[in-house]
């Protein structure tokens, strides 16, 4: 049984009886049998479609941003905010997705030699609870238009936004099978995995399940796109504009409660302005609150998810003030009714801490010093993650430099690290391997045919 908590409240929410191993195996094989006519579908015509699906999403949106905030406590702003970024994505694959794909001649011995991109048939997505409307499109939205079916599971935490994401989709008018949701109990993701119509596997969630998806996925030489997450870097130097970087840091930082893969999670400061840049987070740390996520107006922080996450974080919390870190404000597991987490800000981390060296999901920031410009990518760079990392400097050469020495899937200068559909988005080491959105995520579930004419 899949049994959704609402982590504001801390009660249950109504269940939901997965699928039986039969049904989804079903499932699968109605979306395989979906494929052909979608593949030969002109891709004019599943643009019209995709464009569809965003009214769709725009039309359902109260309803997902409500279904968000109960089950997964996301606050109604940033639901509204996440329904509107998933139906952008929607309208740019459909944009651009025939450029992305059109056939690119290559010079050969042969009179003719060029390259095609061809859908590879039925791809599984197994998303996660943290933002699972926009999560679910960028996987959908490249998918679809490359002319794949799609069968989804989404976490067992959120059972009612998936059908209603789903629901959504089928308001649009796309053919029966094109995209199928399967609520699911996690045990049974392996053998759907291992369906033998599931051609390909797109997975965001934690590091550890990752591996299990991956070795799977790999047993049947399936192709898989994993992220995995991170413990992003932010780098401030002594010239950067403080103000506008404390900003910033705190944003990313706090979006989602502080639940977001590409959020800063380890800021290093240049010594020179390390206690200015520790003074002015706290400032904007002890003004946060939290509240209940349903408020529409409410500027307040929502839950974390679920009461595990929030006693594994107030662990990491514990032990990384226990290491010898200062908790300048936060770090207090709270009595109150629902699985909130107070905005913590822990200074003086060094390697090794919990907070430094393994991933924080919530609204938890480590700051660290560094010396000089070298010792900061040095701490940056000091970690089996790679997804995003940021740098603070007005110094033309040195954010070039970092731009360059940051390993990570993505770098941002003078702002914050985000998803942006135009952009390819991934990490390296721990962080996974592939890429979604812009013109690369589309490639990645496809087959790159080579056409070699005598």
């Amino acid at each position: 049984m899949l049994a959704p908590v609402n982590p504001t409240t801390g009660l249950p929410l109504p269940p939901v009886q997965p699928l039986t191993d039969a049904r989804a195996s079903n499932m699968i094989e109605r979306a395989a049998a979906a494929f052909p006519g979608w593949r030969d579908t002109p891709i004019s015509v599943r643009a019209e479609k995709l464009r569809a699906v965003a009214a769709s999403l725009r039309h359902h949106k109260e309803t997902l941003t409500r279904l968000m905030a109960e089950e997964m406590g996301k606050p109604w702003r940033e639901g509204l905010g996440e329904v509107e970024k998933a139906a952008v994505c929607a309208e740019y694959y459909a944009d651009h997705a025939a450029e992305f794909l059109a056939a690119e001649t290559l010079a050969s011995d042969a009179s003719h030699s060029y390259v095609c991109y061809q859908p590879l048939g039925t791809v599984l997505g197994i998303l996660p609870w943290n933002a699972p409307v926009w999560l679910a499109l960028r996987f959908l939205a490249p998918a679809l238009m490359a002319g794949n079916t799609c069968v989804m599971k989404a976490d067992p935490n959120v059972p009612a936004t998936a059908a209603a994401l789903s629901a959504a989709f089928e308001a649009a008018g796309l053919p029966e099978g094109v995209m199928l949701n399967l609520p699911l109990a996690t045990p049974q993701v392996g053998d759907v995995i291992d369906h033998p119509a599931v051609r390909a596997v797109s997975f965001t969630g934690s590091g550890k399940a990752g591996r299990l998806v991956a070795a799977r996925a790999a047993a049947g030489l399936k192709p898989a796109v994993l992220e995995l997450g991170g413990s992003d870097p932010c780098i401030v130097l002594a010239d950067a504009d403080l103000e506008k970087a404390c900003d910033v840091i705190t944003l990313s930082r706090m979006i989602n409660a502080g639940q977001s893969c590409i959020a800063a999670k380890r800021v290093i400061v240049e010594d020179a302005v390390y206690d200015q840049v520790c003074d002015r987070l706290y400032e904007r740390f002890r003004a946060l609150t939290t509240g209940d996520p349903l408020q529409a107006d409410s500027q307040a922080l929502g839950p974390i998810a679920r009461k595990d996450l929030q006693l594994g974080l107030h662990d990491q919390v514990t032990r990384t003030i226990q290491a010898g870190a200062r908790c300048l404000t936060g770090g207090d597991l709270p009595s109150t009714t629902g699985f909130f987490y107070p905005p913590t800000l822990l200074v003086d981390v060094t390697p090794g801490m919990a907070a430094f060296s393994e991933e924080t999901f919530g609204p938890v920031l480590a700051v660290s010093r560094a010396a000089d410009f070298d010792q900061a990518l040095q701490l940056a760079n000091d970690t089996d993650y790679g997804l995003g990392a940021s740098i603070w400097t007005t110094d033309q050469s040195r954010a070039a430099s970092a731009a360059e020495r940051l390993q990570a899937g993505q770098v941002a200068v003078n702002g914050i690290v985000k998803t942006d559909p135009r952009l390819p988005s991934g990490g390296i080491g721990l962080s996974g391997y592939g890429r979604e959105l812009g013109p690369h995520g589309i490639k990645e579930f496809v087959n790159i045919k080579q056409i070699w004419i005598a």
